[in-house]
């Protein structure tokens, strides 16, 4: 092993091999994201509806999962209610864009000033509940916000007016001017009939964009490093000129609304809001999504949310082709179990390889490279 170099005034040199690998594994990155692009901006035109459908949800895993990533990752706060505020944003869509004439309580605004107007109700929830995210940290916090979701399962299913109860309510399809995201018109493009599956998958994959770049906005700002500070060591943080109360209402705050944002789309691939759905069992799954991927990186963020998301949904697809998995109950392990089963499997591999989340760590690992800190970083 080569020993290191010092430069004239006495700090370590980097390393050459790294320093010259750099570049190429930025190239590398920039080829695989824009062709990452490519493959999802043709994908309507070559696959049909029903996977078109899991896509669609897991766009909408993934913008969920980005907030989370921001919260738990970057500023070290654990939430077990981050369905809640998915909840809030597909219902408030629902009611703002609702039809006024429903049985249900329906205000009738444009459905994209419905979508901000719903992103921002989840930010006033998560601005409610800043006397508490300010205040407690770890286990304390996950547990005070674990309630959000049981007191919001209990308004949703007893405010039957607003909510349409267990049965749940319809959702306004979306539409910016005369575009209309349905099935509504005989809209082909080259060739392909374009139906409600296929505007969609346009409309979320423009959202998910604008999220990713947001959030490594957020990161890569003043308040991503005061996050990262407070992860590490409140009390340091606080040395640091930190005002530690409001970098973590902050980071709720930006959570919230990223699972506003999440729910709104749940809310449109389903084109219905049920409040079955919006669960602790959902709240699990996005910390199974950020845990899978890497606790601290925005891309793991994605590729957890894509692979949480999207595994129940195939399962179910293809269970006749699959050994012991069944749609049938009695007849093999449900696909919603077995999915269960795999995520279990891959938090326990996680823990044990004690990595940050990711083939890509886990790699680092098997290299010899060691275990490292968890690192925020927006990759």
């Amino acid at each position: 092993m080569s020993s290191p170099v010092l430069t004239p005034d006495g700090s370590l040199a980097p390393d050459d091999v790294s320093t010259r690998n750099r570049p190429r594994r930025g190239r590398w990155n920039t080829l695989l994201v824009a062709a990452a692009l490519v493959l999802v901006v043709v994908a309507p035109f070559f696959i049909d509806a029903s996977l078109l459908t899991i896509g669609l949800f897991s766009m909408a895993a993934i913008v969920g999962a980005l907030g989370l990533t921001i919260l738990t990752g970057a500023a070290g706060q654990l939430s077990l209610g981050h369905s809640f505020f998915l909840a809030v944003g597909a219902y408030g869509y629902a009611v703002l864009a609702g039809d006024p004439a429903q049985d249900v309580t329906g205000f009738g605004i444009p459905p994209l000033l419905a979508m901000v107007g719903a992103i921002a109700l989840a930010g006033v929830f998560g601005l409610a509940f800043s006397p508490v995210s300010s205040r407690l940290q770890g286990i304390y916090l996950g547990i005070a916000s674990l309630g959000l979701v049981f007191l919001g399962q209990h308004v949703l299913l007893n405010a039957r007016g607003v909510t349409g109860g267990f049965n749940g309510r319809s959702v306004e399809a979306f539409s910016i001017f005369s575009l209309s995201f349905d099935d509504a018109g005989d809209l082909v493009v080259l060739g392909v009939p374009f139906g409600s599956s296929e505007r969609r998958w346009y409309l979320f994959l423009v959202l998910t964009v604008i999220a990713v770049i947001v959030a490594r906005n957020i990161l890569d700002s003043r308040s991503g490093r005061a996050f990262r500070l407070l992860r590490d060591s409140s009390i340091g943080a606080d040395m640091m000129g930190v005002n530690v109360p409001a970098a973590r209402r902050n980071a709720f705050l930006v959570a919230s609304m990223y699972g506003g944002a999440a729910g709104v789309m749940t809310a449109l691939a389903f084109a219905r809001a049920v409040p079955q759905y919006y669960d602790f069992h959902l709240a699990v799954n996005f910390l199974v999504m950020i845990t899978l991927g890497g606790l601290a990186s925005l891309r793991g963020g994605v590729l957890g949310a894509i692979f949480v998301a999207s595994l129940p949904l195939l399962l179910t697809k293809y269970a006749s082709a699959l050994p012991m998995v069944s749609t049938t109950p009695g007849d093999g392990i449900a696909a919603s179990l077995a999915a269960s089963f795999i995520y279990g499997f891959g938090v326990i591999a996680v823990l044990l390889l004690r990595t940050n989340g990711g083939a890509g760590r886990t790699l680092a690992r098997l290299r010899g490279r060691g275990a490292q800190a968890p690192v925020a970083t927006t990759d």
